[in-house]
This record gives structure tokens, C-alpha cells and sequence, in this order.
């Protein structure tokens, strides 16, 4: 990894591997996550169903990924067709990953990253900004019903798939359970 990706204070060995695209172009690949207790990706299993189920709105898409984390969930958009996929993520270790899986799957030019707040970009989005919304926010805060809210009053996107505890509801949708894992679907009519 080039030290350029990192942040100031951060190391190369402050990143880890610990999960893999599943499918696509780039299925396989691992994908470095940042040594944090707070950081959770989304398992392998749930992210293949997950996307599975999106998979015939993939080709060719706009695909916001917001709570990124280190990228896996757009980066695996990417591996499955979609066009183009922008990143909104705060912390940053996660951006260091986030941006370390951009450089190693070469795929800079499809991809754009944000520093910042996943709600304040999502209260900046006009309707239909984007086609597909892939969003892992923290469990600990509520942030998956505020964001679920703010895409039912405004949807920037053809459908907004939100991952969250599944003792949470979030109204609006259709909610896929795996575990202790939930996954919201919310498609606009």
C-alpha cells in the first residue's frame, strides 16, 4: 500500500485483511479494513445476498455507498457492473482502507470519495441523484430509520437498501433478515 493513501498518524500496519469481494469482475479480491473495534463490515454472506438481490439494477449504475467503511459494499457494485460508485465516509482509518481497495483494484476512475457526515451529503441530494443507495450505518446510533425518513421524503434513488440491527424497524420497505443482520429495501414506486 502506498504510504500517499494513508492519513497522518496512520500505518501500513494499521490495516487489515479480513474480507473479499464475493462475485464479478473482481471476485476474490481481498479488501484491507482498519484495525477498530468500532469498524464492522458486512459479512460475505449477507453482501452476496444483498447484492443478489439488487443484482439486475447493478449494470450501468450510479451507486451511492453511504456509511462506507472500507468500501466493500461498492466496490462489490462496481465487481458486478455498476458504472460508477461515490463513497461518503468520515473516519479516518476507514478512508484509509477505503482508499487503499480503490488503489488495488485500480478503480480510481470510477469511483469518488467524501469526507463526511453520511447524513448531511444525504440532506444535499436531489431526487434521483443516484440509482442505487447501498448504506451500513452504525448500529448504536439510529441512524437507519433517519435515513430511511429522509429518502421517503426525498428518495435520490431508485431504491435505498439499508443495512441495520434487525430489532430496528425501518418503515417504508421491505426488510430481509439474515442473523443478527436486516437489510431494508426501500424502491420508489
Amino acid at each position: 500500500m502506498a504510504g500517499a493513501l494513508l492519513a497522518a498518524g496512520t500505518r501500513p500496519g494499521d490495516l487489515a485483511v479480513v474480507t473479499r469481494i464475493v462475485s464479478g469482475t473482481w471476485g476474490g479480491r481481498r479488501l484491507q479494513v482498519p484495525k477498530d473495534p468500532r469498524v464492522r463490515p458486512t459479512a460475505e454472506r449477507v453482501r452476496e445476498a444483498w447484492l443478489s438481490i439488487l443484482g439486475p439494477l447493478l449494470p450501468g449504475a450510479r451507486v451511492l455507498d453511504l456509511f462506507a467503511g472500507s468500501g466493500g459494499l461498492g466496490l462489490e457494485a462496481l465487481s458486478r457492473g455498476a458504472a460508477h460508485a461515490t463513497f461518503v465516509e468520515r473516519g479516518a482509518p476507514s478512508l484509509d482502507a477505503l482508499r487503499a481497495n480503490i488503489a488495488a483494484l485500480d478503480a480510481g476512475a470510477v469511483t469518488t470519495v467524501i469526507r463526511g457526515d453520511a447524513m448531511r451529503v444525504v440532506e444535499t441530494l436531489e431526487p434521483g441523484a443516484h440509482d442505487v443507495v447501498l448504506a451500513d450505518p452504525p448500529f448504536t446510533i439510529d441512524y437507519a430509520p433517519r435515513l430511511a425518513a429522509a429518502w421517503l421524503a426525498a428518495p435520490f434513488a431508485a431504491v435505498c437498501a439499508i443495512e441495520h440491527d434487525p430489532r430496528v424497524e425501518v418503515a417504508g420497505g421491505e426488510t430481509r433478515r439474515w442473523g443478527d443482520i436486516a437489510v431494508t429495501f426501500l424502491r420508489r414506486p
